[in-house]
């Protein structure tokens, strides 16, 4: 075991992490990779026995599991879903779910704009307005954001535009909570291979794109350094530049 992993586990002491979008792709990989038999993780998602999957793998390594099937897009969901959680403090939010609708822009209809909005930004806005509060000194706030929070690229406006959002939420609410301790991490993967791309016309080099488990291991290095240290930004891209 490295010295990373071997920190993570020592820091991990009852831990208790919330990973939205967790029933498969980066979501899975970041739960496999904390799962331990001192952590609780309340994993959410949308399809059942995906969730459920994600979920023998994490307990299959120790950690203990909590369903969360509700939909981010609706508001009242995501209330029955923090009521759920309750008031025990979360050790770290991983806002992780999110979608991607490419279209140009004279095909993007405004329910397809308006989901990605609820997905991508008010869901994340709606979690850490909830849960932070609660939140004590050491915990994390973790927004897997993309290189297009950074870049925009043709016919991924309404995405790009989301992660663009969330990354100045992320910026502003990280100078908000500083004072009590509460660190807020955000993740840029460049090109991922996962699902998502499986809806997407066009045809994409997945096998040149880096796994989620490299996004999974970048989450658990950030939570893993001590109390006092914020690893704020960590970037991932291909090393030859090409996705």
């Amino acid at each position: 075991m490295g010295n990373t992993e071997q920190s993570l586990y020592a820091a991990a002491a009852m831990r208790r992490l919330l990973i939205t979008g967790a029933s498969r792709g980066i979501g899975r990989a970041i739960a496999e990779k904390l799962a331990n038999s001192q952590t609780t993780l309340l994993l959410h998602g949308r399809d059942r026995d995906a969730l459920k999957e994600t979920s023998g793998l994490a307990e299959g390594k120790g950690a203990r599991t909590t369903l969360l099937l509700y939909e981010l897009n609706d508001q009242s969901q995501i209330e029955k879903m923090t009521a759920t959680i309750g008031q025990e403090p979360l050790d770290a939010l991983i806002n992780n779910a999110g979608v991607a609708i490419v279209k140009p822009l004279d095909s993007i209809s405004l329910d397809e704009w308006n989901k990605i909005i609820a997905v991508n930004i008010t869901a994340p806005f709606l979690l850490t307005q909830k849960l932070s509060a609660n939140m004590k000194p050491g915990a994390s706030i973790v927004n897997i954001l993309s290189i297009a929070a950074k870049t925009g690229f043709a016919n991924w406006s309404g995405y790009c535009m989301s992660k663009f959002a969330l990354e100045g939420f992320s910026q502003s609410i990280r100078e908000e909570l500083r004072p009590r301790g509460v660190r807020v991490i955000n993740i840029y993967p460049a090109a991922t291979d996962t699902e998502i791309w499986e809806p997407i016309e066009g045809d994409w080099p997945r096998e040149k794109m880096m796994s989620a488990n490299e996004v999974a291991e970048a989450v658990a290095y950030a939570l893993s350094r001590p109390a006092d240290v914020a690893v704020e930004n960590i970037s991932l891209t291909n090393a030859s530049g090409t996705l």
